[in-house]
């Protein structure tokens, strides 16, 4: 068995990248561990000002260098272009900043010549008490993004440390060209049909009058808003994505409407965790108060699948918003945003001559009564299943 693992193993010759932007003070210690890895080593600077090559022009690496700033995403494209012609198989980018070990390096070519061709990203182990709580936050919202987007779990999406195989970079076509790109490559990458992989790293945070960070709170947050809003968009759009491995199917993908017991108990456990139940919930709040007329459950089933939520969840939720009510109350707050006043007389000219008028409120109250009966909705299928299942703990602790 091990034999035949080991005859699987792929070969991969490697480049470490460490890309560099005004870290000349850490680039050295850097370097010289990434060195020890006994690889060849290319530094990218984006356009530092504060000179960086003086730092590292003893020792034995490559340097390339960006006359202006680019942006991160635009320094790894410009080393697997790189990498690609000097016939290197995988990258391995890793800050200039000293948080990230390089010794990890030899893990993350060892999982990926076990795995390949796959993305090994190193899951950042946060303490709470060191990490700023703007990072541990914005880590948890772009994996849950990611997570819709692509159905990928327990990866650190804002991790810098990765091993990529060089190919993909020109196989696929980014649009990022600074921070939001290592969020983009994995969105596209899962699409596109290869694994990733994560691996527990430790990193070194130094103290905060330290840290050099040159990560704009307003502009970079926009752009990485601006891209999950194009994932999303893409994600839930009808047409294929490029395949560059095609995977085989796991028998569970294979049960039908043939099976109708397997397909239901299936499709109750899927994406089952109460934050992912409670997304869901909300989802089909949302979209049962829209004035989809006839195609509510299918437009449903549609998102929720594109987006990796549970179904059921969704569907039973959206039956809330049957009619009359919901409806009701989406056309009285729709008219009240056209003229301030409520639609009080309910006539045959109301409300069939002017039907065409009723559906524009229906829609316009549909915005604002469908994501306030959703975030109730979420709320107590939330804590409801919480509950629930810490109960369920209790007693089985009881009983062992």
């Amino acid at each position: 068995m091990n034999e035949k693992k080991e005859d699987n193993k792929k070969a991969i010759k490697t480049l470490i990248v460490i890309c560099v932007y005004n870290h000349a003070n850490t680039l050295r210690n850097v370097v010289l561990k990434s060195i020890e890895q006994g690889l060849e080593v290319l530094i990218v600077d984006d356009g530092s000002t504060d000179n960086p090559y003086e730092q590292i022009k003893d020792l034995k690496c490559y340097y390339l260098r960006h006359k202006k700033n680019k942006g991160k995403g635009a320094a790894i494209l410009t080393a697997a272009n790189w990498a690609g012609q000097k016939g290197f198989d995988a990258i391995v980018t890793i800050d200039a900043d000293g948080q990230m070990d390089p010794s990890y390096t030899k893990i993350f070519i060892e999982i990926a010549s076990n795995n390949w061709p796959c993305i090994v990203v190193g899951n950042r182990i946060l303490d709470p008490e060191i990490v700023p709580t703007s990072s541990i936050i914005g880590r948890s919202i772009s994996n849950f993004w990611i997570r819709l987007e692509c159905g990928l779990e327990a990866i650190d999406t804002q991790s810098g440390f990765r091993l990529y195989p060089v190919f993909i970079f020109k196989e696929l076509r980014f649009l990022s060209p600074r921070y939001e790109f290592e969020i983009e490559v994995i969105t596209k990458s899962v699409w596109a049909g290869l694994d990733i992989i994560g691996v527990p790293i430790e990193v070194y945070y130094p103290p905060k009058n330290e840290r050099i960070s040159h990560f704009n709170k307003i502009k970079d947050n926009l752009r990485i808003t601006l891209l999950h809003t194009y994932l999303i968009l893409r994600a839930l759009a009808p047409w294929p994505y490029k395949k560059l491995i095609q995977k085989k199917k796991n028998k569970l993908d294979k049960i039908s409407i043939w099976h109708p017991i397997k397909l239901l108990n299936r499709l109750c456990k899927e994406h089952a965790s109460p934050f992912l139940l409670s997304v869901a919930v909300w989802i089909g709040f949302f979209m049962g108060a829209l004035p989809l007329i006839a195609c509510h459950t299918i437009a449903i089933i549609y998102v929720t699948h594109k987006l990796h939520l549970n179904k059921i969840a969704a569907v039973a939720a959206s039956q809330f918003c049957s009619p009359p009510i919901v409806p009701i109350l989406c056309i009285e707050v729709g008219h009240f945003i056209r003229f301030k006043k409520f639609l009080i007389n309910l006539t045959w000219n109301t409300a069939i001559v002017q039907a065409p008028q009723r559906i524009w409120e229906w829609f316009l109250g549909s915005l604002v009564v469908g994501p306030i009966l959703g975030i109730i909705g979420a709320s107590i299928t939330y804590f409801s299943i919480k509950w629930i299942r810490t109960k369920k703990k209790q007693q089985l602790t009881i009983k062992t």
